[in-house]
């Protein structure tokens, strides 16, 4: 069996926010980045969970510049056995998509792991995205993931509850909290890294259909107001009024 997990590099959740260029562009200035943790803690481990269980490799694949290569170490670290990256700098979800596809044409894994989305954008368009340019089954939202020869088993989070699908692979499986455990780079996974493969392709044409015209900032949140215990009226007031959550 094998899997491909999709890994992309992400802000740090704590990292001040600012745009550049007219509000166009991301300021990378003092930013710490890491490795998503939708596509780390859950599609990844579960990879390598049931390589262990049954065999098979896990590689993971990245599309990005060389910035990237120490989140892409780290995957390698954790278990991965080889990594892909794919040499450009994308702006659109749609051209990791087609990066992706295009490799898997020409490299084909019987399951292609992802994270529910980043951190970043939130998203959550590629896996979707994937499985359309390679006109395979795409389960979202999985929160468990078995494999039983040719099918892949999926409990998947909906509205109010769950369902469990079953998928002949290939497939595409986005992977949500509950898929797996996090799990730690040792010293000698680290040590490794170093030496597994991690191969640089070409990026193949692409052009965006769509053209970031701006981002904007959430507003900052208000100030906490103390309200006397014993002045309900003026609380009532203030959530009806200020609030409006009355």
């Amino acid at each position: 069996m094998k899997y491909l997990v999709c890994i992309s590099r992400t802000p740090e959740t704590t990292a001040k926010i600012a745009f550049t260029d007219g509000n166009t562009q991301f300021d990378k200035n003092g930013v710490q980045y890491i490795l998503n943790p939708y596509d780390e803690w859950y599609a990844l481990v579960r990879a390598l969970e049931l390589k262990e269980a049954g065999g098979g490799t896990v590689t993971v694949i990245n599309v990005g510049t060389a910035e990237n290569d120490a989140v892409i170490r780290k995957a390698l670290a954790i278990g991965a056995d080889d990594a892909v990256r794919i040499d450009t700098d994308p702006k659109s979800a749609m051209n990791v998509a087609k990066q992706i596809s295009e490799y898997v044409k020409s490299n084909p894994h019987d399951i292609i792991l992802c994270g529910k989305e980043t951190i970043d954008y939130n998203s959550g368009e590629v896996g979707g995205m994937i499985a359309e340019f390679l006109d395979i089954p795409f389960v979202s939202y999985g929160e468990h993931l078995d494999i039983e020869g040719s099918s892949a088993t999926v409990k998947r989070d909906i509205e109010g509850g769950s369902q469990t699908v079953k998928v002949n692979l290939p497939a595409v499986i986005s992977a949500a909290k509950g898929m797996a455990e996090q799990r730690i780079p040792n010293m000698r996974g680290i040590m490794m890294a170093k030496r597994k493969p991690l191969n640089i392709v070409p990026a193949v044409p692409f052009e965006d259909a769509a053209t970031v015209i701006g981002y904007t900032l959430p507003e900052g949140k208000s100030a906490v107001k103390m309200i006397d215990p014993e002045n309900m009226d003026e609380l009532v007031r203030l959530l009806q009024e200020e609030a409006k959550v009355l």
